[in-house]
């Protein structure tokens, strides 16, 4: 089995029951296919870089995920249809860093230092 870290991107009209259904979505489609999704992180609402069809922002969701390249393509086959995703992207790593949350609240990284 290969280590990908996979990252998803959606409108930013999209509500947050319907950000549930697509990391759903995507985690059935890992699983059915004899995969394991290891990690799931949302990352919330962040700007872009440069606006991607008329959107200013997208909703990040970010797998880590342990699969064979078969399901890779499955997952990126049904991406390329998807209404709600502006883009997504795959990288294959050769260890998971499960500890580091990278775009945690800042709330929370301050409760963290004053305790």
């Amino acid at each position: 089995m290969n280590l990908y870290e996979h990252t998803i991107i959606a409108r930013q009209d999209v509500s947050p029951t319907q950000l549930k259904q697509i990391a759903e979505k995507y985690s059935k489609i890992v699983q059915k296919n004899e995969g394991n999704v290891v990690k799931l992180e949302e990352w919330g609402l962040m700007n872009l870089s440069y606006i991607i069809k008329k959107n200013k922002k997208g909703n990040y969701l970010h797998f880590k995920i342990e699969a064979n390249g078969k399901i890779i393509s499955e997952l990126e086959k049904t991406e390329k249809i998807d209404k709600n995703l502006l883009r997504y992207l795959t990288v294959k790593v050769k260890k998971f860093d499960l500890d580091t949350e990278y775009f945690n609240n800042n709330e929370e990284k301050e409760l963290k230092k004053s305790k």
